[in-house]
């Protein structure tokens, strides 16, 4: 791991900074975190490199640590209007989104393909799929009718969950961020993603969808970094309502064990690569409420 040079503990640069000292053209390239609708650079100022499937350098991602996670979480507190937006509007916003990410597909898919080094395109048509089905579900998704033992209804509402937190798996870089980060929106919650650990340039270009997407600030923050140094805090943490965990990684006990104090929902995958389908994200990301309907004598 790297040092920002100029910190209090300097290591090698990250890469050529800009300022005194440093040539005229030169660009810090390392990508920042996403918090609050903007890029912000790591709070310890540490970064890692990102390579390919051949050694060659891709590029480098940030480390993040417990303060951004916390700003994160902050972030999300400043959106909770987001739950209280119509399905209509969701759905809106998430076509947005499919569209921006369909019109820079070929982009996508060459990153993918530098870092994999296969099968950028078609997880991209995936993603690009994924995101129009959530944006179907948003308003398609919010409960039913149920009978019950006795001459009355009950209705089975969905509701948001509220601010989730979610460690994205490893491979699948584009689609397992998508398929996790659409469903929740499109119910109503805020969500902060831990992009995956081993490719995370994918999730850190996507930053220019949702800045062009009507996405409000707060409601998508994407972290990148290493998942053992998160997923802790991110269980222990009161403020949020529920973590979600498909890396491959058994970071599973760590979760259940502090979630336990707080009663936080958890949805973990034991360190196996389970599929992620649409119907258990919707339910992982709904609550369901109970409203009894009496009718007749």
């Amino acid at each position: 791991y790297t040092k920002a040079k100029g910190s209090a503990k300097a290591l090698k640069p990250i890469a050529p900074l800009t300022g005194e000292g440093a040539p005229s053209d030169a660009i810090d390239r390392t990508a920042k975190l996403y918090i609050g609708g903007k890029q912000a650079r790591p709070d310890g100022g540490y970064s890692r490199p990102v390579y390919g499937p051949k050694g060659a350098l891709v590029g480098h991602a940030s480390l993040a640590n417990r303060k951004d996670l916390r700003n994160a979480v902050e972030a999300m507190n400043a959106a909770a209007g987001w739950a209280k937006t119509t399905p209509h509007l969701r759905a809106q916003i998430l076509y947005f989104i499919a569209e921006n990410l369909s019109a820079r597909a070929e982009d996508f898919a060459a990153r993918i393909d530098g870092m994999v080094g296969k099968g950028g395109k078609a997880e991209v048509e995936a993603s690009i799929r994924r995101l129009f089905a959530a944006a179907a579900w948003a308003d398609n998704f919010s409960g039913e009718t149920r009978a019950v033992p006795m001459r009355g209804l009950a209705l089975a509402l969905r509701t948001p969950v509220g601010k989730i937190g979610a460690i994205c798996p490893d491979d699948r870089p584009l689609e397992g961020f998508v398929s996790l980060m659409a469903p929740a929106i499109a119910m109503g919650n805020r969500i902060t993603l831990l992009a995956s650990e081993a490719y995370p340039l994918a999730a850190t270009d996507f930053f220019q969808v949702l800045e062009t997407s009507d996405v409000p600030a707060g409601v998508v923050n994407i972290l990148t970094g290493s998942a053992a140094d998160i997923v802790s805090h991110m269980a222990a943490h009161a403020d949020l309502d529920a973590v979600w965990c498909h890396a491959h990684e058994d970071h599973s006990k760590v979760i259940e064990a502090k979630a336990a104090g707080n009663l936080k929902r958890t949805w973990v995958n034991h360190g196996r690569g389970v599929e992620i389908t649409d119907a258990a994200v919707l339910d992982a990301a709904t609550e369901c409420k109970t409203v009894w309907i009496p009718y007749g004598e």
